[in-house]
């Protein structure tokens, strides 16, 4: 158990909060081991390099992808004051989100399911 007042704990847990500029997208309908695809390009790579793979990228997770890459570089010029040209990515991760269950009709009235798979996908970057 945490010593100390609630206010004083809640100001522990806020001062080392990470201050890297970073876009999550939440409940996106595209699966996590088909987002990954997407991400594992781009992991590590500059932020024009990163721009570049997802633009002509044939997936569908690549333009999810885009527009997190371009959120988060806007959060990173606004928020953070940092440079466009020195950002690269840093992390890029998908969590798995809720997923929909939904019932296929199948003969002697039998019933199989789908799922139709969710994801969290975040984007982290940071200046070289």
């Amino acid at each position: 158990m945490a010593k100390g007042h609630r206010s004083q704990i809640k100001r522990e847990r806020n001062a080392n909060k990470d201050t890297r500029p970073s876009a999550t997208l939440s409940y996106a309908r595209v699966s996590v081991q088909k987002a990954c695809f997407v991400l594992d390009a781009i992991r590590g790579k500059d932020l024009e390099t990163a721009l570049g793979i997802v633009t002509y990228n044939p997936r569908y997770a690549s333009s999810l992808v885009k527009k997190l890459l371009m959120s988060a570089a806007a959060n990173a010029e606004n928020n953070n004051g940092l440079d466009r040209s020195k950002l690269f990515v840093e992390e890029c991760y998908a969590n798995a989100a809720p997923t929909m269950k939904r019932i296929h009709p199948r003969a002697q009235g039998r019933a199989y399911r789908i799922l139709k798979r969710n994801s969290h996908i975040t984007v982290v970057l940071n200046e070289k």
